[in-house]
């Protein structure tokens, strides 16, 4: 959902760069993970305010600028029972992560290794050993996604 980009004053506060397409999402959790890699820990969000630089917490256990400094680069994450379904033809970016991608003409493509937002739409960042495939994740290319079959069907070329 974002990852702590560093200390907010002197008081325990972190600044969060949010992923999320609402600046203020993560403040819909009271509980937050901070972590990396497989080590995750628990940290209740005590207040949360949306600041002229972004949104800034208050987390239980964190008193002082030198905690914050030691959470800063740890990515945040909420528990995915407690998200929202995702709309109709709408997906969490960590549902595509992963999934095959195949072009019209049945040639795979590789696998979505990441996303990453533009501004103008979000693009799929797709791998398939040394080559990298960067697809705007917008209806004209991407054609279809089924998610239980693991397959992204996308138009684009292998040379493109």
């Amino acid at each position: 959902m974002g990852h702590v980009s560093g200390p907010f004053g002197v008081r325990g506060w972190v600044k969060i760069h949010v992923y999320t397409e609402a600046i203020d999402s993560l403040f819909d959790y009271p509980v937050w993970w901070l972590g990396r890699e497989g080590s995750w820990k628990e940290y209740r969000r005590l207040d949360g305010e949306v600041h002229s630089k972004g949104p800034v917490a208050l987390l239980e256990g964190v008193a002082d600028r030198d905690a914050t400094l030691a959470l800063k680069g740890l990515q945040v994450a909420v528990p995915r029972s407690e998200m929202p379904e995702a709309e109709a033809d709408s997906y969490y970016w960590n549902d595509l992560i992963g999934l095959k991608v195949v072009n019209l003409q049945g040639e795979t493509l590789g696998t979505v290794d990441s996303l990453f937002e533009t501004g103008a739409n979000d693009v799929l960042r797709v791998l398939d050993g040394e080559v990298e495939r960067l697809i705007p994740f917008v209806g004209h290319y991407v054609q279809d996604v089924d998610l239980k079959a693991g397959v992204v069907k996308v138009d684009w070329g292998v040379d493109y």
